[in-house]
């Protein structure tokens, strides 16, 4: 399977209490395309309608593939992978970074109540992770896909297709994670708060 010609990455860069979200169309090249922004809460349960509301705001059709940056962010702000198929009609899966034995043990430790069911719920909705080998610069650091609207090797294969020599994100999500940063940094240097909703 080839790269799809365009890939929307999403990625997010956390403040206090918000976190900037970029989404960055890159082309199956690797050149970047479009970007858009948006917000959610830090430790919220808002990421999943930023990610609609950033696509909806980008207004493109020739997206094929959305690409997360994780499925946590925000601190256990949880992305629906489900939800975000359903709504965008395309592809979407999730990438990770190292081997891990979950997610339960660390959200039982920081929630408890609703707030830990709902996120227990989201945690187990989402599909297995496949590991995926890279071409990159770090051969040995393989990286870990859940696809939705494809299945494992298919995401893993999409994801493999977007790492460019030298690096180890594929591109989308490493373009979207420079401009999640910059955004955020922009913004509370603008604010001269780092809390400030703007």
């Amino acid at each position: 399977m080839r790269p799809p010609s365009r890939t929307l990455g999403i990625a997010f860069s956390d403040g206090d209490r918000i976190s900037r979200v970029a989404g960055a169309v890159v082309r199956s090249d690797g050149t970047l395309d479009g970007l858009g922004f948006e917000r959610c809460t830090v430790g919220g349960t808002d990421a999943t309608d930023a990610v609609i509301d950033l696509v909806d705001a980008l207004d493109r059709d020739d997206v094929r593939h959305v690409a997360c940056d994780g499925i946590a962010p925000a601190w256990f702000n949880f992305l629906d992978l489900r939800r975000l198929r359903e709504t965008l009609d395309v592809p979407v899966y999730s990438v990770s970074y190292e081997p891990s034995p979950g997610l339960k043990p660390a959200l039982r430790e920081a929630f408890d109540g609703d707030a830990l069911a709902s996120r227990l719920a989201a945690y187990r909705s989402l599909p297995p992770r496949t590991r995926v080998e890279t071409d990159g610069a770090n051969e040995a650091d393989p990286l870990f896909v859940r696809g939705v609207g494809l299945d494992g090797d298919a995401a893993a294969t999409a994801a493999r297709g977007l790492v460019r020599e030298g690096f180890r994100r594929p591109e989308p999500l490493r373009l979207a994670g420079v401009a999640a940063s910059a955004h955020r940094e922009a913004v509370e240097t603008d604010a001269g708060d780092p809390d400030d909703p703007a």
